[in-house]
């Protein structure tokens, strides 16, 4: 049998699956999580700068490097496990630490990665996250800790994995500038599913705070997308009311049209990313399986109370600019029209006048020629006199009679020389 022929990106494309397994930590234990944003338009030089970070943090504790294409690293670092992800816009640092701490989320979890490093890292924090983990208490002690650890207006607690274990957070920034998150885990709750709790816990909020920069953009452009949709809709009343000539509406128009295809150019990549991001967090929050913790909101509630909102006005804004783009285009095509029918008129006007100049001028040649006929007989008569004038004489008749009687011939054939001559230019 010959060997079957593998397509080149079979093993690359079937690894990938697994190149990002799940974490696993026991109880108790804690986790520091930095998120930085990567700037997309600097392509390979972005990548390769944001490895160069992490292997001079590995080179800090003398760790062993990735793999030169890797875009997942986990491995020790020092006493801790890290836990490195490159995505296409941003890049993930998780630190996992067994053992609780005496102070709850404490940001000396943190100090783990060196202040010069954090220093020398051009990139920007999206987000970070301070999360404890604890084995599961009774109900009543984990609602005294809770009201102690965070904000009771915006907490979110709630039971998870068929009741394996109990997440809670208020996705506020503390004053350490982290968010804190708590999850307390059934004795029975094995390490890798609290693994996989953490990683969503994780993805959830650094997939939030990044389709949240698409919120940003929505409201940085709507003010400029008011004064746009005015301006368009002062020019279609222009047209309806004829007010300017229809050649500076469409100048008008024409710019308008150019400067909402720019905005569109601008946003597109951003809105195209919140609209995957929010499909991420609703996912990532539907496949943890919540069950109301003693009448807490859940994350999917807070989501749906302050979240959505805001990716609803990323999708409005996003339509917006799109049915004013149609818009515009709309109105430039009826503006087209009109400028064309204007213009059809103006022809049809031109022609007519130029009919008209050219019966004139055939007129005028009508007469022209009867004049010639006259002119050319006059010359004709006379030449045909002189010649004929010897013969006078023996005729006995005058030389003005001689000539009364050729004029007659002498026209009728001038008038048929013309004629001839005009029927063989026609």
């Amino acid at each position: 049998m010959s060997a079957i022929q593998d397509h080149p990106l079979r093993y690359e494309l079937a690894n990938e699956l697994h190149a990002r397994p799940f974490p696993s930590l026991d109880a108790p234990g804690r986790v520091a999580y930095l998120a930085f944003t990567q700037n997309t338009e600097g392509g390979d030089h972005s990548r390769l700068n944001a490895r160069d970070q992490l292997i001079a943090l590995l080179d800090r504790f003398g760790e062993t490097h990735p793999q030169p294409d890797a875009t997942h690293y986990f491995g020790a670092l020092g006493r801790h496990q890290l836990k490195w992800e490159q995505h296409t816009e941003f890049v993930t640092y998780s630190l996992f630490s067994t053992g609780g701490a005496e102070r709850p989320f404490d940001p000396a979890e943190f100090e783990a990665f060196p202040e010069d490093w954090l220093q020398s890292v051009t990139a920007e924090r999206i987000t970070s996250i301070n999360l404890r983990v604890e084995t599961r208490i009774s109900d009543d002690e984990i609602s005294q800790s809770l009201a102690e650890w965070f904000v009771p207006e915006s907490l979110t607690v709630s039971e998870v994995l068929d009741k394996s274990a109990v997440v809670a957070g208020d996705f506020r920034v503390d004053a350490s500038g982290h968010q804190r998150f708590a999850l307390f885990v059934a004795a029975e709750t094995g390490p890798r599913r609290i693994g996989r709790v953490i990683q969503r816990i994780c993805e959830i909020e650094t997939y939030k705070s990044m389709s949240m920069l698409g919120f940003s953009t929505a409201r940085s452009i709507s003010p400029r997308m008011a004064q746009i949709d005015a301006e368009l809709s002062e020019l279609m009343a222009d047209m309806t009311q004829a007010q300017k000539s229809p050649e500076r509406t469409l100048d008008a128009l024409l710019k308008i049209s150019a400067e909402l295809e720019n905005l569109s150019a601008q946003v597109a990549f951003r809105f195209g990313a919140t609209g995957a991001y929010e499909a991420i967090v609703n996912q990532r929050i539907q496949v943890l399986r919540e069950e109301r913790f003693t009448g807490r909101q859940t994350f999917g509630e807070f989501m749906m109370r302050r979240y959505d909102p805001a990716m609803r006005t990323v999708k409005a804004s996003e339509r917006r600019l799109s049915a004013m783009a149609d818009r515009a285009m709309r109105a430039g095509n009826l503006l087209r029209t009109r400028v064309d029918v204007e213009r059809s008129a103006q022809n049809q006007s031109l022609l007519e006048s130029m009919n008209a100049r050219a019966d004139l001028q055939l007129r005028l040649q009508k007469t022209v020629e009867g004049l010639s006929v006259v002119a050319i007989s006059y010359y004709a008569v006379s030449l045909a006199g002189y010649l004929m004038s010897p013969l006078a004489s023996p005729l006995a008749i005058s030389a003005n009679s001689l000539k009364a009687t050729v004029t007659l011939p002498v026209v009728l054939l001038v008038w048929w020389a013309i004629r001839r001559i005009r029927k063989r230019i026609e």
